[in-house]
């Protein structure tokens, strides 16, 4: 598969589960390599597709190919050619890492010799070599995860299917799971990652796509999202209440645009696109003005505040951004 092929493609998924709603025609494609995010409030349908284009669960309606094959014609060529690693570690925890492999392996049909070749492989790129012969029990969360990892990687898949894989991880794990995640995408595995954390996907994801009420309501990388809500923005914190106003005046018409006001937290805030002129710009004005600032910074939008902006109402009559992609 070739960087520039498409590892992904669905169109028009749809899914139901009694009067509920799951997928509502969702648009996707990925091409091969890198890392894609699918990010989307709970219930917005991630885990549906993701079980749709692991061959899991069937769509009502709609067409997917994974790996050049279609997903519901060609299941078993699809799965020959996937990893999944879900939420919860799919490990005995009887068993130790290596044999854990070695099963995985057996399971799908690698001949004995070749699936202890491959357990060791992969216990020494995923850091596991010394703790192999210990039993999974033993193992700490992050351990888990990356031997989880490997696991999927069993039969060395050009796709790879992760869903909330650092769920419950303490910090130290889920970077541990993370640096293996991005050294398995460097290597020329498309990764799908579905999240809640959003440090997790700006972090990891080379492209974003975000899902609400089952549709696909944007995508691009987390840079284009961020710029499409709005670019860079100078706070300006004040000292005092009283100053709000004047300061949201001064401030606008220094950059030309209106400046938002958050009287709760005494600072005021507008959008720019020049940083450094703009930056200069409002110092100036406020000095003008006579506000006192308590504190001015420059930052860009976070990618929580692009999440709540993508998903807000939570159903596609409410999106004006339904089905747009950031960058054509």
């Amino acid at each position: 598969m070739r960087m520039d092929d498409v590892a992904i493609e669905a169109e028009g998924l749809r899914r139901r589960y009694g009067d509920t709603v799951a997928l509502a025609g969702l648009d996707l494609r990925v091409p091969a390599g890198g890392v894609c995010g699918l990010l989307g409030p709970n219930g917005a349908g991630k885990t549906t597709a993701v079980r749709i284009l692991t061959t899991l669960l069937r769509a009502d309606a709609g067409t997917a190919r994974v790996a050049g094959f279609d997903v519901r014609r060609q299941p078993d060529r699809v799965r020959a050619r996937i990893g999944l690693v879900g939420q919860h570690a799919a490990l005995d925890e009887v068993l130790s890492g290596r044999q854990n492999l070695v099963l995985f392996g057996r399971l799908h049909h690698l001949p004995a010799a070749r699936a202890r070749e491959r357990a060791r492989d992969l216990l020494e790129r995923f850091g596991l070599t010394e703790a192999g012969d210990r039993p999974v029990g033993t193992y700490s969360g992050g351990m888990r995860r990356r031997l989880d990892l490997a696991a999927g990687l069993v039969l060395d898949p050009p796709v790879l299917f992760l869903d909330e894989p650092t769920t419950g991880l303490d910090p130290r794990a889920r970077a541990q799971v993370w640096e293996a995640v991005r050294a398995l995408a460097d290597g020329g595995t498309t990764v799908l990652l579905t999240t809640q954390y959003l440090e997790e996907a700006d972090r990891l994801a080379d492209r974003l796509t975000v899902v609400a009420a089952g549709r696909v309501v944007a995508t691009g990388t987390p840079e284009e999202l961020k710029t499409a809500l709005g670019g860079d923005r100078v706070d300006v914190a004040l000292a005092h209440a009283g100053d709000l106003d004047a300061a949201a005046r001064a401030a606008g018409v220094a950059v030309g645009a209106t400046a938002s006001v958050d009287a709760a937290a005494l600072r005021i805030s507008v959008s720019v696109t020049d940083r450094v002129t703009a930056l200069s710009a409002v110092l100036r004005a406020l000095d003008e003005a006579g506000v006192t600032a308590a504190d001015v910074a420059v930052r860009r939008p976070t990618l929580d505040e692009v999440f709540l902006a993508l998903t807000a109402g939570d159903s596609p009559a409410g999106h004006g951004t339904t089905g747009r992609e950031v960058v054509r």
